[in-house]
């Protein structure tokens, strides 16, 4: 019977850190709302500025931090991350394929 106890306190503090969880906004809802208020270009426009200058990298997705998009890239086993300024489009830098 001690089962029943230790249950119920698993699923209530599950249930307390939930909503800490939820509060923290995801990168892909920080993008929509900046696309939404005009300070970001739709990300599908952006990696297609991108993707010409990245030869034959292999494209591994994008991070966003509210101003910039950083999307990685991976090329002969190394990580290059490319800087894009999401109102612009335009490439801020390069960093891992030195």
């Amino acid at each position: 019977m001690m089962f029943r106890p230790l249950l119920a306190a698993a699923i209530g503090a599950g249930l307390l850190a939930t909503p800490a969880l939820a509060d923290r906004p995801r990168d892909q809802d920080r993008a929509l709302q900046a696309l939404r208020e005009g300070r970001s270009m739709p990300l599908p426009q952006i990696e297609r500025r991108v993707m010409p200058f990245m030869g034959d990298a292999d494209y591994l997705g994008p991070e966003f931090n509210g101003r910039t998009y950083r999307l990685k890239f991976m090329n002969r086993g190394r990580v290059i991350w490319v800087d894009v300024d999401a109102a612009t489009g335009r490439i801020l830098g390069r960093s891992g394929d030195r």
